[in-house]
C-alpha cells in the first residue's frame, strides 16, 4: 500500500506507532541540521522531521524536496515538542526513516495556499492545483455532504430519483438554448435542457408520483456571480399537491439542510412576502431581510412644494438608516455618484439628516419646512441619528429598483449585511405574465406551464396582465435559491395559455404537442420546485460567488480557461455534420 493513514488522521494517541503516508510536500523547513516537511493530502497536513545527525544521506534528500511534489515517507509517530493548537494533527510529527519521491513537480504558477496570490483567471486556468488549496476543497466537500443530505431528505419523502435526457429539442420561450447538431440528421439540431420542466410534468402523467433529480441544466445567458451557463438543479415534481404542500415540504428540506450542515434550526415558519409586496417595499422580487430599511413612498409629503424634481415626479421613496447620520458630505456624495452610474439610472439622490435634538437638516430645506420635514421623519420612524435618503423619478418600478441598489450598497457599508445570519423568505403570487418591450407582446413570467391562481382564470379573457400565478420562490439573504409552481394539467387550459403568449396553434402543436396529447391521457393535478444547488452551496459556504462551489467553472465570458473551449471544430467535423460557417465580424 502507498499509504496506511492519512495526513488528517494521526493523533497523540497514536504516538510509537509505524506509519506510511503518501501525499503533496506543502513547504519545506530547514532548521540547523533538522528539515521539517509539511505533507498534504485532502485530509490535511501532517509534520515530517529529517534528523542530519540521525541520516544525513536521508536529510539531505529531504532537502532537495520541492512544493507539490508527490512522496511517500515511513516513520513513527512522535509528540511535538512544539505543538501547532491550529492543526488537528499539530500534536504530533512523524520521524522519517524512508522516503520515496513518487512525482516530482514544477514550481506552481500561484502558491497552494488559502491565501493564494493567484488571480481569478490563473487559478481557473490550474484549477486542478487550486482544488489542492484547503479552501476550495472545502467547498466541494460541502457540496457533497449537500448532495448526499437532500438524496437522503427526498428519499425519506417518497421521492424516486429519475434521469432525464440531455439530448432534448429546443424550447426557446426562455433564455438562450445551447445547441447541438445532428450528425445522422442533417440540418436538425437537439438543444442542451434549461430545465428538465416538460420531461417531470410527463413523469407526473407516467405516475411517478414523487421524482426529484439532481441534474445539470444549461442556459446561454451573459454571466454574473450567481451564474454559470451550465449548472446543477435539484429537481423535484409532486402529483396530487397544491401550492401549500410542495411549500410545506421543501421548507422542511431547507430546515433540514441548514440544522444538518450549518448547526441553525429554525422553529418558526419562513415568511411570506407577495410579488406586488417585495416590489412595493423593497424594489426587488428576491428582497435581502438581514436588515431593515424598507421603503417608504413620499409622494403625499414632499410633493407641491416648488421642487421641480419632485413636484414631476411619479414615485418618490425612500430609505431610513439607523445611526448613519455620520456620515460625511464625501460619502454621501459617492452614494449619489454610485446611484448615478449607468447600470442604475437614478438622476440624483436627496437626503436628510436627523439630528440630535430631533430636528431634521436635508439637502433640500430651502424647499421644505421643518414642519413638512417633520412628517417625513414620522413616516420612516426615524429617530436621532439616522439618516433618510431618497430617490424620485419618472417610472415607478424602474425608481423602486433604483432604490433596491441603493438600499443593498448602504447595508453592505453598514456592515449589515452578515453572512453567518439567514433571512428565509417565500415570495408568493408572482404576475402571470410581463410585457416585453423587445418581443412587442406578453411573455410568461416563470414559463408557459404554471398554472394561474383559480381565482384569477376568468381574467385570462378579460385582463391576462392582471392574472397572478401559483408561483413560488424562495430567497435566503437576498439571493433565489429556488422556485417552482403548480403546473397547468388540463390541455384545454394550456392551449389558451400559448394563445395569450401568441402562439398559433400550429407552432403550439409543433414545439409542445408531445405534452398537450399527454394531457389527454389523464394528467393529474402537479407541480413542482428546482433549487439551485451552486447558489445553495455558496450561501452555506459565505461565498459571494458560485465559481468556488463548483470543480470546473467558466470565467466571466463563459470559457473553460483551462480546456480551452470553446473552440473551432476542424473543418472535417463541420463537414461531417454538414454545416457551413459564416461568420459575421464583430
Amino acid at each position: 500500500m502507498y499509504r496506511n493513514h492519512t495526513c488528517g488522521e494521526l493523533r497523540l494517541s497514536d504516538a510509537g506507532k509505524e506509519v506510511t503516508l503518501a501525499g503533496w510536500v506543502q513547504r519545506t523547513r530547514k532548521m540547523g541540521g533538522m528539515t521539517f516537511v509539511d505533507l498534504r493530502d485532502r485530509y490535511g497536513i501532517t509534520q515530517l522531521v529529517f534528523n542530519e545527525a540521525v541520516n544525513a544521506e536521508l536529510n539531505e534528500r529531504a532537502n532537495r524536496l520541492g512544493r507539490e511534489f508527490v512522496i511517500q515517507v515511513k516513520g513513527t509517530v512522535n509528540e511535538r515538542s512544539n505543538k501547532n493548537k491550529n492543526l488537528p494533527t499539530g500534536e504530533v510529527e512523524i520521524v522519517v526513516s524512508e522516503l520515496n519521491v513518487l512525482n516530482a513537480s514544477l514550481t506552481p504558477p500561484f502558491t497552494i495556499e488559502d491565501d493564494t496570490d493567484g488571480g481569478d483567471d490563473l487559478r481557473m486556468k490550474y484549477r486542478y492545483l487550486d482544488i489542492r488549496r484547503a479552501a476550495v476543497r472545502k467547498n466541494l466537500e460541502l457540496r457533497h455532504r449537500m448532495t448526499m443530505e437532500v438524496r437522503h431528505y427526498l428519499d425519506g419523502k417518497g421521492f424516486l430519483e429519475i434521469e432525464t435526457p440531455m439530448l432534448i429539442g429546443s424550447t426557446p420561450e426562455g433564455a438562450r438554448d445551447f445547441v447541438v447538431p445532428s450528425r445522422m440528421n442533417p440540418g436538425q439540431f437537439y438543444a442542451l435542457p434549461q430545465s428538465p420542466q416538460t420531461l417531470k410534468q410527463l413523469l407526473m402523467v407516467a405516475g411517478m408520483d414523487r421524482y426529484f433529480q439532481i441534474v445539470k441544466c444549461f442556459r446561454d445567458e451573459d454571466l454574473r456571480a450567481d451564474r454559470q451557463p451550465e449548472f446543477t438543479q435539484i429537481d423535484c415534481e409532486m402529483s396530487f399537491v397544491e401550492q401549500e404542500d410542495i411549500i410545506e415540504l421543501f421548507e422542511g428540506m431547507a430546515k433540514h439542510l441548514f440544522k444538518v450542515i450549518r448547526g441553525v434550526e429554525f422553529t418558526e415558519p419562513f415568511q411570506r412576502m407577495t410579488w406586488a409586496d417585495a416590489m412595493k417595499y423593497y424594489g426587488s422580487d428576491k428582497p435581502d431581510l438581514r436588515f431593515g430599511m424598507k421603503f417608504v413612498e413620499l409622494m403625499d409629503i414632499l410633493k407641491g412644494y416648488g421642487f421641480g424634481v419632485f413636484d414631476n415626479a411619479a414615485y418618490i421613496g425612500g430609505i431610513c438608516a439607523e445611526g448613519a447620520a455620520t456620515y460625511t458630505r464625501k460619502q454621501l456624495d459617492a452614494l449619489t455618484e454610485y446611484v448615478k452610474k449607468p447600470q442604475i439610472g437614478a438622476k440624483g439622490m436627496v437626503y436628510a439628516r436627523v439630528e440630535a435634538d430631533g430636528n431634521v437638516k436635508s439637502s433640500v430645506d430651502k424647499f421644505y419646512s421643518q414642519e413638512v420635514l417633520q412628517k417625513m421623519k414620522e413616516a420612516f420612524g426615524a429617530r436621532p441619528g439616522d439618516l433618510i435618503l431618497i430617490l424620485s423619478g419618472d417610472d415607478v418600478m424602474k425608481t423602486r429598483k433604483q432604490l433596491c441598489e441603493l438600499r443593498l450598497k448602504v447595508a453592505e457599508e453598514l456592515g449589515l449585511r452578515d453572512k453567518n445570519k439567514f433571512a428565509c423568505l417565500w415570495v408568493v403570487d408572482f404576475p402571470m405574465f410581463e410585457w416585453s418591450e423587445e418581443e412587442g407582446r406578453l411573455m410568461a413570467m416563470h414559463h408557459p406551464f404554471t398554472h394561474p391562481k383559480d381565482e384569477d382564470v376568468p381574467l385570462l379573457d378579460t385582463n391576462p396582465e392582471a392574472v397572478r400565478a401559483d408561483a413560488y420562490d424562495m430567497v435566503i439573504n437576498g439571493i433565489e435559491v429556488g422556485g417552482g409552481s403548480i403546473r397547468i394539467h388540463d390541455q384545454a387550459l394550456q392551449a389558451k395559455m400559448f394563445e395569450i403568449l401568441g402562439f398559433t396553434p400550429e407552432r403550439a402543436q409543433a414545439q409542445f404537442g408531445f405534452l398537450m396529447n399527454a394531457f389527454k391521457f389523464g394528467a393529474p393535478p402537479h407541480g413542482g420546485l428546482a433549487y439551485g444547488l451552486d447558489r445553495w452551496v455558496s450561501i452555506f459556504a459565505g461565498l459571494d460567488s458560485i465559481r468556488d462551489c463548483i470543480a470546473f467553472p467558466k470565467n466571466n465570458s463563459g470559457r473553460d480557461v483551462m480546456l480551452d473551449a470553446p473552440a473551432p471544430l476542424d473543418q472535417s467535423q463541420l463537414d461531417e455534420l454538414q454545416l457551413a460557417l459564416d461568420l459575421k465580424e464583430k
